[in-house]
């Protein structure tokens, strides 16, 4: 009987090691994913490691918590600047090399569209107008953040109400055209993007088709 209890021990503290090695790898996993997420792509691991045991095993830190709580902000602020150098770069490089493709034009706010469909008539929306359309937006490397297109429905909204770049582009259109508009960064979401697949200084793709004036 004692030997059965023995076993049953043993197996039972078996079980739960087994779990909290799942449980703190899992942990690993998660904390892992959000660092490089948020841009600590190239830490050193070793350090790393040295402070987890310095806090779960000796208690004598390198350094207080104050001081490397400013250290991640100031890594933070300035990965952060980076990304959107390079996100603003990008956009203005993808840009100047496309305003020089065959019938794209380019206004003076630097909007550039391409006219896929000729439309019918000559009414224009203004800005005061309802309009209906059919739009898929993809970012400069084209990856589809939204598309009425793709989920089978046409979208109806005021024209004054959104982006900067819809607003002048859609008032060049007609009921049936079908154009591909090129927005800047300064023209879409700007500085703060939206979302988290279009990032700060994002220039953004839209081939938008004008279904009706309202």
């Amino acid at each position: 009987m004692i030997r059965i209890v023995i076993l049953l021990l043993i197996f039972t503290q078996t079980q739960i090691n087994a779990q909290m090695d799942t449980t703190s790898y899992s942990i690993g996993v998660v904390i892992a994913k959000n660092l490089k997420s948020q841009g600590f792509k190239d830490l050193n691991l070793e350090s790393f490691n040295d402070a987890l045991n310095d806090v779960f095993k000796t208690g004598n830190m390198k350094i207080n918590l104050e001081d490397a709580n400013k250290n991640v902000q100031n890594f933070l602020s300035n990965a952060q600047a980076s990304l959107h150098a390079e996100n603003k770069d990008a956009g203005e490089a993808f840009l100047a090399e496309n305003k020089n493709k065959p019938g794209v034009k380019t206004t003076t706010t630097g909007l550039q569209y391409l006219v896929l469909e000729e439309g019918m008539g000559t009414e224009h929306p203004t800005l005061l107008n309802e309009v209906n359309v059919h739009y898929h937006g993809t970012t400069i490397d084209g990856k589809v953040f939204d598309s009425s297109v793709d989920r089978g429905e046409p979208i109806s909204f005021p024209l004054g109400n959104v982006i900067k770049g819809w607003q002048e582009g859609v008032q060049l259109m007609t009921v049936g055209s079908k154009f591909r508009f090129f927005i800047p960064y300064d023209l879409a979401y700007g500085e703060r993007g939206a979302g988290q697949d279009i990032k700060p200084y994002s220039a953004l793709v839209f081939e938008v088709t004008l279904l009706d004036i309202k």
